[in-house]
């Protein structure tokens, strides 16, 4: 096992290197952005010493390395400034966003994930079947399209008719019923996007796996087809099928910015819309950051756990 937990290391120092170059990147374009920001929060017809004052005070008369040092560390230590357009903490706004992006993105994992499994299994079953086709071709449909469209057409068949709600209201005092029935569009339009993807890759993994010699040993023996699947060909397809599931995954967590903004949901997507629109660069940074390092911790994760799961890495010869 010395080798996989090495390899673990390395994974794990590649992520934490890939994060640095991203914080380095993220802070770096914002200030490659036109305008100057003191101005931009006082106005045209601010003075320059008025001017001069506000840059003193958000640090923007620093150099940029010093600045970026000091956002950096503030940032390991959960301190990202303060919001430039309400003079609040930029984690007080977060954190209230926080937990609705992760609970939509949770939601939409309970019903792709398994969805998906289910479907490339069977495909997988009856290959080459009018199953496997209308599946794969509805599949490769879905994938096809962009989120706000699927959104749009959701929200044409389905909330027109008022079957669901087409702006999903979130309540704290609302239960746990009312609050999937209200925001079942955006978790849906998710899951139609990201379920195509998983899907495939079940059912080539599996293919890929049922012209091996064991597999037609477990037929000689007997087997059912499914038992023959489940028990022998899926195990050993969980590599693939884990990565694509992470990286989905990640997908959920850090896309939603255009499913939030089509049904109005109040999570990090919106916010940070919100705070483009504004011109609030710590809460854009401290954002973007937060989706970055969702996505490449599940990356590692997927990773990890397809080494895992590979028998060819854990007992290597």
């Amino acid at each position: 096992m010395a080798h996989v937990w090495r390899m673990i290391a390395q994974r794990l120092a590649l992520g934490f290197l890939t994060l640095f170059v991203i914080s380095l990147l993220i802070f770096g374009a914002t200030e490659l952005l036109p305008g100057d920001f003191a101005e931009a929060i006082l106005g045209q017809s601010a003075t320059e010493e008025t001017v001069a004052a506000i840059r003193r005070d958000l640090g923007l008369d620093q150099p940029f390395h010093t600045r970026y040092v000091d956002w950096l560390f503030g940032a390991l230590q959960g301190d990202f400034g303060k919001s430039l357009s309400n003079d609040r903490p930029v984690l007080d706004l977060i954190g209230s966003r926080l937990g609705n992006t992760l609970f939509l993105a949770i939601y939409a994992a309970c019903l792709a994930v398994p969805l998906s499994l289910a479907l490339g299994i069977l495909a997988a079953l009856f290959r080459n079947s009018i199953f496997d086709r209308v599946s794969n071709a509805a599949a490769l449909t879905s994938i096809s399209f962009p989120e706000f469209f699927v959104a749009y057409i959701l929200i044409l068949w389905l909330a027109q008719g008022g079957h669901f709600p087409s702006i999903a209201r979130l309540s704290s005092s609302a239960s746990l019923g009312q609050t999937l029935y209200q925001t079942f569009l955006p978790a849906l339009t998710l899951t139609l996007v990201v379920t195509a993807h998983m899907m495939r890759m079940t059912r080539a993994a599996i293919i890929n796996l049922l012209a091996s010699p064991y597999i037609e040993m477990a037929r000689l023996k007997g087997m059912s087809p499914m038992r023959v699947i489940l028990k022998h060909a899926l195990p050993n397809a969980l590599a693939p099928i884990i990565n694509v599931v992470a990286l989905n995954l990640a997908y959920l967590i850090t896309g939603v910015v255009v499913v939030e903004v089509v049904f109005v949901y109040p999570g990090l997507g919106q916010l940070m819309v919100d705070s483009v629109t504004r011109r609030d660069i710590p809460v854009v940074q401290a954002v973007a950051l937060i989706f970055a390092s969702a996505y490449v911790l599940l990356n590692l994760t997927a990773d990890v756990l397809s080494t895992l799961s590979n028998p060819r890495l854990l007992h290597r010869r």
